[in-house]
Formats: C-alpha cells, sequence, structure tokens
C-alpha cells in the first residue's frame, strides 16, 4: 500500500485525480478510448461526457460524431443545437437526420453547411421551415453531398433543383416527395448535372407531366429507384421512356397513377429485367395481359402490389407463380376476380415453400377456406390479411395456423347481434370486430 492522504492511499487518489481520474483512462491509449467511444450512440455520448473532464473531451471529439441521428429528440432540436452539432464535428460528419426536427430553417442549415463541407447524408424531411435558401447554401459549400431527403418540404420549389445541380454533381439519392411546387423544369435541371442518380422520390408532386420522365429516361442511365406514387398526370408515354431509358430499374412505385395501361407493363418487361419491387395499386386500367409480359421478362420480381388492379384475374397469379420464383409480397386486396383456383397456382409455385412472406386478399370476395388450405404448405409465410372476405370462416383459419402455427391472420367477422338484456338496466356491448 501506499502513503495514505486524508486516508486514501497514494495510489488510489492517483487513480481519481483531476488529470487521471481513472485506471481505465491511464491503461487505454486515447486512440483506443476514442474507438471505443466510437460505437456509441448520442444519448450514451452525452451521458459520457458528464462523467470526468477526460470523458467529456472524449465524449464531445468531432470524430465521435460523423452519424448524428435526431429523431428521437425531434421536439426539442432548435437551430443553435445545429450550429453547435455543426461547430463541434466540423469535416468529421458525415449522415446527418434531422427529420421531423420542426424547429430547424435556413440559418440554421448555413452554419451547418458552412462547417460540415464533408457531409455525405443529409435528412430534413419533414422541417417543414426549411425554403431554397438551405439548397442553395448546401450547393455552395457541400459538393459530397450523395443522399438528400427534402421530403415534406413544401417550400422548397424549382430553384432548389437548379442549386443542387450546380454544387452537388455526386448526388445519387434525392427525395422531394410532396414537393408540390416541382416541375419539369427542375428536373430537367437536376437530371442534366447529375448523372450519378440512382433514386428519386418524387411522390405527390403533381405538378409533374409525362415531359418529366423523359428528361429522366434521358439522362438517368443508373437509375434504379423511382416512386412516382399519385402523379396523376402522368402517362404510359411518360413511363415508357423510363423504361427505355433506365434499364437498370429495380423499383417502381406508380400507384395512384390511374393513366396507366398494359403498354407500361409491356415496356417494363421488354426493358428492364432487373425489376424486384413494383407498386400499381389503384391502377385500374392494367390486366393480365400486361401481366403476362410483365411476369415472363422480370423474374427477379420480389413484392407487388396490385391493390385495386380491378380487372386481373387467376390468369395474372398463373403467370406469376410459374415465371417469378423469388416473389415475397404480394399484395391482391379489392381485385375481386380472383378465385380459390388462382391461389392454389401460386401455393404450388416455386415462390410458395421458401420465399412467399406476405399475402394481402382483403375484399376479395370469391375467395373461401380453399384458398387457406393451398398456402398451408407455404413454410415462410408470416402474414396473411383477409378483411372482408365473407367466405372465410373461423375455421379454416384454425386449421391453417395447425400447419403454421406463428403466422399473423388479420381478418373481420360481422357481429353477431346480442340479445336483448334480460333483468337489471346494464347495458351490453357487442365487440364490432376480432383481429386473430
Amino acid at each position: 500500500m501506499g502513503k495514505e492522504i486524508n486516508g486514501v492511499s497514494r495510489s488510489r487518489f492517483e487513480m481519481f485525480s483531476n488529470s487521471d481520474e481513472a485506471v481505465i483512462n491511464r491503461k487505454l491509449p486515447k486512440e483506443l478510448l476514442l474507438r471505443i467511444f466510437s460505437f456509441l450512440d448520442v444519448v450514451t455520448l452525452c451521458r459520457c461526457a458528464q462523467v470526468s473532464r477526460a470523458w467529456n473531451v472524449l465524449a464531445l471529439d468531432g470524430s465521435n460524431w460523423q452519424r448524428i441521428d435526431l429523431f428521437d429528440f425531434q421536439r426539442d432540436i432548435e437551430g443553435r443545437v445545429v450550429e453547435n452539432i455543426s461547430k463541434r464535428c466540423g469535416g468529421f460528419l458525415r449522415k446527418l437526420s434531422l427529420r421531423g426536427c420542426l424547429g430547424v430553417g435556413d440559418s440554421a442549415l448555413r452554419t451547418f453547411a458552412q462547417n460540415c463541407r464533408n457531409i455525405e447524408l443529409l435528412s430534413l424531411n419533414g422541417c417543414t421551415k426549411i425554403t431554397d435558401t438551405t439548397c442553395n447554401s448546401l450547393s455552395k459549400f457541400c459538393p459530397k453531398l450523395k443522399h438528400l431527403d427534402l421530403a415534406s418540404c413544401t417550400s422548397v420549389t424549382n430553384l432548389s433543383l437548379k442549386a443542387l445541380s450546380e454544387g452537388c454533381p455526386l448526388l445519387e439519392q434525392l427525395n422531394i416527395s410532396w414537393c408540390d411546387q416541382v416541375t419539369k423544369d427542375g428536373i430537367q435541371a437536376l437530371v442534366r448535372c447529375c448523372p450519378s442518380l440512382k433514386g428519386l422520390f418524387l411522390k405527390g408532386c403533381t405538378q409533374l407531366e409525362d415531359d418529366a420522365l423523359k428528361y429522366i429516361g434521358g439522362h438517368c442511365p443508373e437509375l434504379i429507384t423511382l416512386n412516382l406514387q399519385t402523379c396523376s398526370q402522368i402517362t404510359d408515354e411518360g413511363l415508357i421512356c423510363i423504361c427505355r431509358g433506365c434499364h437498370q430499374l429495380q423499383s417502381l412505385c406508380v400507384s395512384g397513377c390511374a393513366n396507366i395501361t398494359d403498354a407500361s407493363l409491356n415496356a417494363l418487361g421488354q426493358n428492364c429485367p432487373r425489376l424486384r419491387i413494383l407498386e400499381v395499386a389503384r391502377c385500374s386500367q392494367l390486366t393480365d395481359v400486361g401481366f403476362t409480359t410483365l411476369a415472363r421478362n422480370c423474374h427477379e420480381l420480389e413484392k407487388m402490389d396490385l391493390e385495386e388492379c380491378v380487372q386481373i384475374t387467376d390468369g395474372t397469379l398463373i403467370q406469376l407463380s410459374v415465371h417469378c420464383p423469388r416473389l415475397q409480397v404480394l399484395s391482391l386486396s379489392h381485385c375481386e376476380l380472383i378465385t380459390d383456383d388462382g391461389i392454389r397456382h401460386l401455393g404450388g409455385g416455386p415462390c410458395a415453400h421458401d420465399r412467399l412472406e406476405v399475402i394481402e386478399l382483403d375484399n376479395c370476395p370469391l375467395i373461401t377456406d380453399a384458398s387457406l388450405e393451398h398456402l398451408k404448405n407455404c413454410h415462410s409465410l408470416d402474414r396473411i390479411e383477409l378483411y372482408d372476405c365473407q367466405q372465410i370462416t373461423r375455421a379454416g383459419i384454425k386449421r391453417l395456423r395447425t400447419h403454421l402455427p406463428n403466422i399473423k391472420v388479420h381478418a373481420y367477422f360481422a357481429p353477431v347481434t346480442p340479445p336483448p338484456s334480460v333483468g337489471g338496466s346494464r347495458q351490453r356491448f357487442c365487440r364490432c370486430c376480432i383481429l386473430l
């Protein structure tokens, strides 16, 4: 034991001295401690910063703040917080998510852009104070930006896209969903100067027409993901241009684009063999003819949303069962012509045993318990939707569960009218539905 000072041995006193507070600080080099701290999340880093002076220095070192997600604190984040973070992190910061941080505006993001010039991924999803000024700042100071999420930043206009095209040539993924002021002019400026675009999310950009898609098809050969949900003005003409120019396309969403016909499905089948995800909900003009061409050419399909494609029949399911062995998720809700025979082919297809995970059959009135029998050997099936399938019974669901005990079954059964109350004044209530 070393010499005691005020009842504490010298070695222990040194361990807790201001300059060297703990054994771990003496035994491990700073570089290794920094490496350990780099695995901690924001909350843990802030807690560690309060332990001691040494740990405060380590926890707040910019190298530990390369990836920050402030979604859990969105209600408390104001502009000054973003400014302080940017000053602390500087050139270390690569990824920042401010998703839903309503208190952050253009001024704070200008300071951020000036300090964090190596930023590669930035999410401003739902930051409704953001305007074109922020995109001008990003264009001026952040040339390495690759992923930018501006969804629901409704003040963003074509000026933002023009600025980004001038200053962020490495841009690979852009989300401007619900930025409904954007038109073909902004899209044209963007795609001409950002040749590496792989993902475009344009959901709810209701002013976009076929001309915008022509620009995309002509300048984005590496495009992999395209979301055009509820872009109601687009037609086959624009989508065919996309298919002819974007042969690498793997994910396409045109749900709610009611003008789309089988011509678009034919173009997809002929030009985009790598397609994995197709969402065409509420495209009521699509028929078995188009899906036959698609299935016979796109063998890598994994997820299909065909909700309210009201013209399709069992013929589409037969083609999918034969030609699409990787199918995992299939929505057929409100496809009222689907019958047990189509499900029989699907359940006997190559995707059924090891791949199929989710099938949605809400409001398919011709589906009966026989369909559940056809699906009992789909060992990967995790969830089935059966709301308002009036020919499905509790007994049929129970039999399915004997083969697939862990499956989630969502079904609805009309309530039985309760008998009149007998005696007493207590009111009786029936449950309006059962969630199985």
